[in-house]
């Protein structure tokens, strides 16, 4: 990634420049947001970063927003979820520029992403993706069981699979007797972040288990599990990875948004 970034500087004369965003308190979400910045610097990265508290308004992040989305300094912006309760995530993520989407959330990268074209994809999915690639996991016709529906990482890592044939079988913490489908799974993608929802007797011998939320009891389940991701270290730092290569191919992108 470093030298992709040099030769934007190098070649085009741009500095590939990220923002990030985080509205209230939340201890997670603070950590990944730093460790965001402290990659960007180490790669040559320009990143800044706003804090708005759990008591502003929608009106007040939207205004932040749309100034981000007229920065030419700023290819890439990042709104950290969860939200504040009294925010729309959904209107959120309308008001981001496709162009300056690099958490691949707009309506526009998730529908591109339906219909099998993956150009700046969600970067949990896009990591769970990778480290089945990584171990040559082929998921073609495999049960694949994601326990979590939420729209920034479940689903897209639903999508991610269908388009790689697997069968894909959806569950979250509102499924009933949830042991019944991940005890079938020949790859486990959790996200639901509710610590040890997985336990060991809800894996079969030989699955494949990847990690997002933090839900799996790793000390049980990975004597059984023929490759697991741990938390942290797993697919977090991966993540990370990736957020930073989107911005890095959001910045050389000459047209305001070009669909691949």
């Amino acid at each position: 990634m470093r030298n992709d970034v040099s030769r934007l500087k190098e070649i085009y004369g741009i500095t590939p420049g990220l923002a990030t965003i985080l509205m209230g308190e939340n201890r997670s979400s603070n950590l990944y947001v730093k460790l965001i910045h402290k990659v960007c610097k180490r790669v040559g990265i320009y990143s800044e970063h706003y804090t708005l508290s759990e008591n502003d308004t929608e009106g007040e992040l939207i205004d932040l927003i749309h100034s981000l989305n007229r920065n030419d300094t700023l290819h890439g912006i990042l709104v950290q979820f969860p939200l504040p309760e009294h925010i729309d995530e959904r209107k959120i993520m309308q008001i981001l520029s496709p162009a300056k989407d690099v958490d691949g959330f707009h309506p526009l990268n998730l529908g591109k992403m339906l219909i099998g074209i993956e150009d700046i994809v969600p970067c949990a999915p896009h990591a769970v993706i990778k480290v089945l690639e990584k171990y040559d996991v082929d998921v073609c016709g495999k049960n694949v069981v994601v326990v979590g529906h939420s729209n920034g990482v479940g689903k897209p890592t639903a999508a991610l699979l269908l388009n790689r044939n697997a069968t894909v079988t959806m569950c979250h913490v509102y499924t009933k007797d949830l042991k019944k489908y991940t005890k079938e799974a020949d790859i486990l993608v959790t996200a639901t972040g509710v610590k040890n929802l997985i336990k060991g007797n809800m894996v079969k011998e030989g699955a494949v288990v990847l990690d997002v939320g933090g839900d799996v009891d790793f000390e049980n389940v990975s004597p059984k599990a023929s490759l697991i991701t741990p938390v942290p270290g797993g697919i977090g730092p991966i993540t990370v990875s990736l957020l930073l290569e989107h911005t890095t191919r959001l910045a050389g992108r000459k047209e305001e948004y070009i669909s691949k």
